[in-house]
């Protein structure tokens, strides 16, 4: 059974090659466009790996990792946070927050989907 991977991602360009990508890799896809949606996304179908942007409408990028951390059920859910957002103290809150990675706007693809693939162990 495909890996199910859930886009939490505002910016419709960014989304629509994320989509594209991960579903060339062989993964289900599910997309959010704010954080409210994303954490509603959850609960119906739990993902395997979120891609989630911090800056999101609704609620931010960081208190959705808090919120899926905060879950028991959802403690196996890796979170790679994938932002425009890269100062030591965005990524060391995303870390401290319960992100498993954290990945910085423009990014390479390949590299992206070695992570995903490393953290889904599919490598």
């Amino acid at each position: 059974m495909a890996k199910r991977i859930l886009i939490a991602d505002d910016e419709q360009n960014i989304v629509v090659s994320l989509e594209f990508l991960m579903k060339r890799e062989g993964f289900d896809v599910a997309v959010a466009t704010d954080g409210e949606a994303a954490l509603q996304s959850m609960t119906t179908q739990t993902p395997d790996l979120v891609l989630l942007d911090i800056m999101l409408p609704k609620k931010d990028g960081f208190e959705v990792c808090q919120q899926i951390r905060a879950k028991p059920e959802w403690q196996a859910v890796k979170v790679v946070m994938l932002t425009a957002k890269g100062r030591e103290t965005e990524v060391a809150k995303g870390l401290a927050l319960g992100a498993d990675a954290y990945i910085t706007k423009p990014f390479s693809t390949k590299d992206l989907v070695l992570q995903v693939r490393r953290l889904l162990a599919l490598a």
